[in-house]
Order: structure tokens, then C-alpha cells, then sequence
């Protein structure tokens, strides 16, 4: 099976990024995120270092199969802040990212296509100020197994280069191994003809 299994992210968090138009300042921050729980708390954070600014607006994509993504304007007029951000997202590749850029009102009205110019030039100054990765998509696998096959299991283990996410070894032993989805099918086949071994797909 060939299909796309890798995906664009972010390291880590950008140091923000000043932007100035006509007195206006636009910060910009970008963040690595997962979830919507986290795009909330990143928010807040923003807020309150921004407290007295006039607009926090963002946009983000997070999943990898299946992508979600929302765009917010916060106040100004339609399409001028979230969308011009989301877009440099897209046009980044990125996903599993939020682009949170604040901004001063400088006393001088950019009109509509300033806004737009300012939001999207600060969100681009934002990803190219971040590391960029690519990343493998992985399925989880949980395998379980007598503590006298801890052996086989982790030779299988070894040779394969397959990575732990988590184990508890006692008398019964189950170890949790994230694999890369283009070989999925491959390393749960050789663990299902292993005797006394049992393996079953991590639902995420």
C-alpha cells in the first residue's frame, strides 16, 4: 500500500515576532499543538502576556490523516485576520500548529487589504521564525506476552527499530510500540505468527 505517511510540523514555540503597519503592531506567535484543549490554553496565555491589546486572532490545523482546522477574525471585519494566517499555513504544508497574532491599534485604519497584508505577513514571519520537522505518521500497537517470551518479543523489537511508548513488565508482560503506518501491517503480522505473543491496534 503507498500512500502519504509523513507530515509537516513545527519543533517548537517561535520567539514572537513584531510586525509593524501605519502605528499598528502585530505580534505574532506560533505553537506546536495537538489539540483544541491546548489551542485554548495557548490563547490564554497570549491574553494575559497581551492583556491590553485590541485583537487576538488565530488560526490553526492539527491531525495528520485527517485534518481539522478554524479560523478566527476576533473583532476584525470578515476574512482580513484568521483566514490570511490559516492561509500561510496551508501554503507552509503545516499541520498540528496554531498562529496567534495580536495586535495594537496604532490610531491610523489599515482598511481591508492592509489587514490582510499585516496578518499574513506577520503569520509567515511567524513559521519562518519556527523550526520546521517532518514527521512519520505512526499506528500504536499494544502487544502482550508471558514474561518468558520477554526475549523474542524484544529482539523482534530491536531488529525492527521499532519504538516504546510505554511497558509493564510483570508475570504478564504488555509493552505499547508506535510504528510508522507504511509498515504497520508488515511488524503486526510478525508479531501475530510469533507463539504465545498477541498484538491489537491502539485506537487513537
Amino acid at each position: 500500500m503507498n500512500f502519504e505517511d509523513t507530515y509537516k510540523t513545527i519543533v517548537s514555540n517561535s520567539e514572537p515576532i513584531l510586525y509593524k503597519e501605519k502605528n499598528s503592531k502585530f505580534f505574532g506567535y506560533a505553537f506546536h499543538i495537538t489539540s483544541e484543549e491546548a489551542v485554548k490554553q495557548k490563547l490564554e496565555l497570549v491574553k494575559k502576556e497581551h492583556h491590553s491589546a485590541r485583537h487576538w486572532c488565530y488560526a490553526y490545523q492539527i491531525g495528520t490523516e485527517s485534518k481539522s482546522f478554524r479560523v478566527n477574525d476576533d473583532g476584525e471585519p470578515s476574512n482580513t485576520a484568521g483566514m490570511p494566517i490559516y492561509g500561510q499555513i496551508l501554503s507552509s504544508d503545516l499541520t498540528n500548529v496554531l498562529i496567534i497574532v495580536v495586535r495594537y491599534f496604532g490610531g491610523v485604519k489599515l482598511g481591508v487589504g492592509g489587514l490582510i497584508k499585516s496578518y499574513r505577513t506577520t503569520a509567515q514571519l511567524s513559521i519562518e521564525a519556527s523550526e520546521i520537522i517532518e514527521k512519520t505518521v505512526n499506528q500504536e500497537f499494544e502487544i502482550s506476552f508471558e514474561y518468558k517470551d520477554m526475549n523474542k518479543v524484544m529482539r523482534i523489537i530491536k531488529e525492527k527499530n521499532l519504538d516504546i511508548i510505554s511497558q509493564k513488565l510483570e508475570l504478564a508482560c504488555s509493552i505499547t510500540i508506535s510504528v510508522r503506518k507504511q509498515i504497520a501491517d508488515r511488524i503486526f503480522d510478525i508479531f501475530v505468527s510469533s507463539y504465545g505473543i498477541s498484538i491489537k491496534k491502539v485506537e487513537n
